[in-house]
Parts: C-alpha cells; structure tokens; sequence
C-alpha cells in the first residue's frame, strides 16, 4: 500500500509582478502532478517571455509511483536552475520557499526582465524568493489526498457495470468508446486496491487493468 497521506499544493495558477531598482520580476506557480508536467510549466513560461534577461525554475514533484519500502516524501523530485543568474541566489531561493511552505506537486518560474542595476547575490537571493512567495499568495494553497491512476478496459457488454461501479465509488473518471470501452481512472491511492478488485469481481475476470 503506497502512502495516502494528505500533502499541500498550491490551489490554482497565479501569478505575482512587481519591480526592484529597475528589474521587473514576475513569479508564477501552478500545480502539477508530474516531472514532465512541471517541465511542460516551466517551458510555457520560458516561451512566454522568450525576450526575458532570466526565467528561473523551481519544482517539487513525485518522481514515480510511491511504493511501501519509498514514502511519498522520500519519492519527491527537488529541482531548480539558475538560469544565468550567480550560483545560488535565485533557483535555490525559490527552491526553498516550497520547501519551507511544504508545498508539493508544485512548479514555479519567476521572470525577470533586467533593469540596468545590479542587485547583489542577497539582493536576488531576496528578489527570486519573493517572487514564489506572493504567487503562492495569489493562488492559494489547499490540502490534497494523494491519487493513483489506471486505465480499465472492458467490452462495451460489460461497460455499463463498470461505469456504475466508478460513478457509485465517487471517483474521477474519463470513458473513451472505440472498439472496446476504455475508463481512464483517477482514485485516492489508498482506495485503489479495492476499487480494482470490486471492478474485477462484478465482471468475473473480464476487465482488463493497466
């Protein structure tokens, strides 16, 4: 059984802008629930303001799936870059405002378009921080259960059962109707195990889980 402690992420996207000695810093964060969906984040910002001096990124993700033997803290990815900037006075600053917020499942970026005056590395430090902060502040943050997903395929015969199995368990769930019925299944992980078990039980074996 994978751990199905409660986490904090942030609520929403947001976004935070504000201007020191001339450099505009704008900070945004989102949630996310991958490695490669905080890669898709940080690369949508970085595009967005391609013409940016910086675009430093910071993000805590899982890393893969949560097992018995690895605890879901233990599991998660810390990343932050740079991007140009000194070493050490913006990618770990924003780095370590998730960290001191325990926040996962989050990625931030904070742009900075610069203004003619340097800032120092405590100066940045301060700036790259503040950044994550006040868009954290902006979006809000909200206590999640974690979730495992699956997929559960079954003969159009036998889809009727399993969506009335997913709809009565209350979990989120996505049909897609071609030659067999696909449900793309979203489920707190420490009700998974089960729900698998119900669905094969009410089809006698038929359905197919990945």
């Amino acid at each position: 059984m994978s751990d199905p402690q409660p986490f904090r992420t942030v609520a929403s996207r947001a976004r935070a802008v504000f201007e020191i000695r001339g450099s505009e810093f704008i900070g945004y964060i989102a949630p996310v629930e991958t490695v490669e969906e905080a890669e898709a984040f940080v690369d949508e910002i970085r595009n967005r303001h391609a013409d940016a001096t910086h675009n430093v990124p910071a993000y805590r993700v899982p890393a893969g799936e949560p097992s018995r033997s690895r605890p879901t803290d233990a599991m998660l990815r810390e990343y932050a870059s740079d991007d140009g900037e000194p070493t050490g006075s913006a990618g770990k600053p924003a780095l370590n405002v998730l960290v001191q917020q325990d926040l996962r499942n989050v990625a931030a970026v904070v742009t900075r378009y610069y203004g003619g005056t340097n800032l120092g590395v405590g100066g940045l430090a301060r700036a790259y921080s503040r950044g994550v902060k006040e868009a954290i502040d902006a979006a809000g943050t909200t206590e999640r259960v974690p979730h495992k997903q699956f997929t559960a395929t079954v003969t159009y015969d036998d889809s009727g059962t399993v969506r009335g199995i997913l709809e009565s368990a209350g979990v989120e769930f996505d049909a897609t109707y071609e030659s067999e019925v696909s449900f793309s299944v979203r489920v707190p992980i420490d009700a998974a195990a089960a729900l698998r078990e119900r669905l094969n039980d009410a089809t006698s074996g038929r359905v197919a889980i990945e």
